[in-house]
């Protein structure tokens, strides 16, 4: 059964998904982040999570080379930091506050939540590496409703 890509994203549009910035550092120490919204919880003993990113992106090896990223959270007035981060101008941290978390990589200020992690896997699943990273720590802030994609556009709760 063959099954058609435009109608296969158009199923999955109706599951209305959080926006991340995942960030790390390449090993120059300059920190780079990509816009995710495959982000899940996988378990709570050890704490882990997943992400996924295209596997030909140019960040992907940075992901797979480094032993550390962070997960941030966006919130519903971050529209514009979902859209910077899921472009491909540079020198993006020029354009955000962020400050370096426990483990150095960058943490962006004004979102909800901010997930240290230690890189615990990563596999291949088809055109996309999933990268599990164990959470080491956790800071959280009141910052509004969640920013949501939904049916290919930005939602707020």
């Amino acid at each position: 059964m063959n099954i058609d890509p435009r109608e296969f994203r158009d199923a999955l549009g109706n599951f209305a998904t959080g926006i991340t910035v995942v960030t790390t550092l390449c090993p120059d120490g300059k920190p780079i982040g990509v816009t995710i919204n495959s982000f899940a919880s996988v378990s709570l003993e050890p704490p882990l999570v997943l992400f996924s990113l295209k596997t030909d992106s140019p960040l992907s090896d940075f992901f797979l080379t480094q032993d550390h990223f962070n997960i941030c959270i966006l919130s519903e007035s971050q529209e514009k930091v979902s859209n910077l981060f899921a472009g491909r101008e540079e020198n993006k941290f020029d354009q955000v506050e962020w400050v370096r978390g426990e483990n150095g990589c960058p943490n962006l200020k004004g979102v909800l939540a901010i997930l240290e992690c230690k890189r615990a896997e990563a596999h291949i699943g088809g055109d996309h590496t999933i990268f599990v990273g164990e959470v080491t720590r956790i800071e959280m802030e009141e910052n509004g409703g969640p920013l949501l994609y939904y049916k290919g556009g930005y939602k707020t709760f």
